[in-house]
């Protein structure tokens, strides 16, 4: 298959809704020659980046806009003006490929509309994105009511916070410091001839100059590292754990927070990983076997404490709660299409649910380590704020980390361009049963 079509294809799942970049593509990339997956990915990802912008662009450039039923064609216009403007692959080429994915669509009728935009697009692109400028969503390639949340929450920040989505992430790795250290395995990268430095807030993080492939690492296979984000590794850190505790970390997959919690402390007590689907475990149970480690884990969900929970506390708790991922958008750019307004009111209900039954099985003296990858107030510090005020029993603790700014609750930090992801804590200490727990 053309890999202009598996891309088109995997992108028309998302804007019809029916699914996301993550869900799609793995079909389509099985679809095409192995030398053509990179070139499928960079069309989806990148073309899902720039989306706001470039629809705004066809927008102008088509003269009525396209049915339902040819979400496939929109597709293959957006991956067409992608290629355009923001790869270097030569106009004749990206025109000529995407226009001919139509008769595989068995859809000829496109054919003569996309090369007629694409090649008005070629002459007179630059000067309609340039006279759209001065509108945000085609300034910031963020849709309207995402780039005003960000606006109003963070009228310093916005901007760049825009503009770090919009760039690759880095490739950040975290040393298993049961089998390395830090220093151990930045010596043995540089003697493979691999640029890497250490990162700043995570004492076990490293983050690579580009990316590769991870498997061919110093002993990737034999669990001496893990790719995780420097904002995701402090989480092991701000739990405190000791010796002997019962864990919990609740919505764990895929599994990255609960390895890193059983590599710091080797010998807690118990360690319980939940999540809702049972096919996201699978994920959880990989990493844990490629590491050599061992977790008890079930699916359910959280707010169902009948469904999972044996009676007995948990002196640590890690809640990662479902969210917006408004911190990650750099790498599920996606996000930009799938997330709508209306849902964030809906996910701070559900984080606030969740929050109170994980609540209820934390021993008094416990903490509880709230987690999202949000960088929206409404699911971060204002669903803390409101925690508080109906839970007498809390007490908020400080946050050993540098990393973010501080907010009337918890933590936000914010993407860094070659550092860590947007992301939000905030930690809580039981200090008396409440709530008729």
């Amino acid at each position: 298959m053309s890999p202009r079509l598996a891309a088109a294809r995997a992108l028309a799942a998302v804007l019809s809704g029916k699914a996301s970049l993550n869900s799609a593509l793995p079909a389509q990339l099985e679809r095409v020659d192995g030398r053509d997956r990179g070139l499928v990915q960079e069309l989806a990802f990148g073309t899902a980046r720039w989306e706001p912008r470039l629809a705004l662009l066809a927008e102008q450039l088509l003269q009525k806009p396209f049915k339902a039923a040819d979400a496939d064609v929109y597709a293959l216009l957006l991956l067409g003006l992608y290629q355009l403007f923001y790869t270097r692959v030569p106009a004749h080429a990206a025109i000529a490929e995407t226009v001919g994915c139509a008769d595989k669509l068995k859809k000829t009728w496109a054919k003569g509309l996309l090369n007629a935009v694409l090649r008005r697009a070629q002459r007179e692109g630059e000067a309609v994105l340039a006279s759209l400028e001065r509108d945000p969503v085609v300034r910031t390639a963020h849709p309207r009511w995402l780039q005003k949340a960000f606006k109003a929450a963070w009228p310093e920040q916005w901007e760049s916070l825009c503009a770090a989505n919009n760039e690759h992430p880095p490739l950040t790795l975290r040393v298993n410091r049961r089998l390395q250290t830090r220093d151990g395995y930045l010596a043995q990268l540089g003697q493979a001839g691999i640029e890497a430095t250490a990162c700043r807030f995570s004492p076990d993080g490293i983050t690579l100059a580009a990316a590769t492939d991870v498997t061919g690492l110093p002993g990737f296979a034999q669990g001496w590292v893990s790719v995780q984000d420097e904002a995701a590794q402090l989480a092991a850190g701000l739990l405190e754990l000791k010796p002997g505790q019962r864990v919990l970390d609740a919505c764990c997959a895929p599994g990255g927070k609960t390895c890193h919690v059983l590599e710091s402390m080797p010998n807690l007590g118990y360690v319980l990983g939940i999540d809702l689907e049972a096919k996201r475990l699978t994920r959880v149970e990989e990493n844990l076997a490629r590491l050599g480690l061992a977790a008890d884990l079930r699916a359910a969900d959280g707010r169902d404490l009948a469904a999972w929970w044996d009676g007995k506390p948990f002196q640590r708790i890690l809640l990662d709660a479902p969210c917006s991922a408004t911190g990650v958008i750099r790498r599920h750019p996606d996000i930009k299409l799938t997330r709508h307004a209306d849902d964030i009111p809906a996910l701070a209900r559900l984080q606030g649910e969740l929050l109170d039954a994980m609540w209820g099985t934390l021993e008094v003296g416990g903490i509880l380590l709230y987690a999202t990858c949000s960088v929206l107030p409404m699911e971060n510090s204002d669903t803390i704020a409101a925690f508080l005020e109906r839970t007498p029993g809390a007490r908020e603790l400080s946050l050993d980390t540098e990393a973010g700014i501080a907010q009337p609750h918890g933590r936000q930090l914010f993407p860094q361009n070659g550092g860590h992801d947007g992301f939000y804590y905030a930690k809580l200490m039981k200090i008396a049963a409440s709530g008729g727990r």
